[in-house]
């Protein structure tokens, strides 16, 4: 095992960022179980723990008991709002669920803040304005810069005591269900990618922060995306077996990434 990094505050602490489990809980297990492998305690969730999978129930579960925190994603939004959904995949989504599964999806909160190594990050689901606005991986260079301000959706940057007005330097978010980082300025943007539905390669991507955190001291810190590989075929059959509408689409989205595109929510 690779010594660990050792910074002016001691060793680099290191928290794992995952996004869009979205009711796979196939890949979710292999995600967590890479982390612990890792040795990494602390996991933050970006949002969409249910919808277009089979298991957004185990998947609440499995979220609460192993995640710090969970930020609130577009889909844990309507299906806890919206008791009747307009489609039939999030109608079964919804069904899957629990009364206390509700209760908690809808009391996510919007976003999540915390400095590291001198970064003041900032985590949401998909923007500064909302759950449900998309910031894509081409995007302007003032939906760059915007998703760095504060807004009444953000509220104020409240971590390590900055004084009022202070914005974050690091944001992170999920959503697109695709892993990039831009940076410019000195502002660094980064997506987590989708554990549970990932468009972008057949595999579970997730992201390690590196650094110091709660030193307010410029220290190094980093962004790394990983990429772990499990059965995707088996989920599936859980899907097939669990009677879960779309089943032909939800396999060709984990095995090709190529999204269903049919007029229903996309991430």
């Amino acid at each position: 095992m690779a010594d660990p990094i050792i910074g002016r505050h001691g060793r680099m602490d290191q928290i794992a960022v995952i996004s869009d489990v979205h009711g796979n809980v196939t890949a979710l297990e292999a995600v967590l179980a890479d982390i612990a492998a890792r040795g990494i305690t602390r996991i933050l969730n970006l949002g969409d723990v249910v919808g277009k999978g089979p298991r957004g129930s185990e998947a609440i579960k499995l979220t609460r008991e192993t995640c710090e925190v969970t930020v609130r994603g577009n889909w844990d939004t309507f299906i806890a709002r919206d008791a009747v959904q307009p489609f039939e995949g999030g109608q079964w989504a919804r069904d899957e669920l629990t009364d206390d599964d509700i209760l908690w999806l809808a009391a996510l909160p919007n976003t999540h803040e915390l400095v590291m190594s001198g970064k003041r990050v900032r985590l949401f689901h998909a923007s500064q304005t909302s759950e449900f606005v998309r910031v894509r991986v081409q995007h302007t260079r003032d939906e760059f810069l915007g998703m760095f301000t504060n807004t009444p959706f953000t509220g104020e940057f409240r971590a390590g005591g900055w004084p009022p007005g202070t914005t974050p330097d690091v944001v992170g978010y999920g959503d697109i269900h695709g892993t990039y980082l831009a940076a410019d300025d000195g502002l660094m943007l980064f997506n987590a990618g989708a554990v549970g539905n990932h468009l972008d390669g057949p595999s579970a991507p997730y992201v390690i922060l590196e650094g110091a955190v709660g030193s307010v001291v410029p220290e190094s810190f980093s962004v790394t995306f990983i990429r772990v590989p499990y059965d995707i075929e088996a989920e599936v059959d859980v899907a097939r077996d669990l009677g879960m509408p779309d089943i032909d689409a939800y396999a060709l989205e984990l095995r090709e990434g190529i999204y269903r595109g049919n007029g229903t929510p996309s991430s």
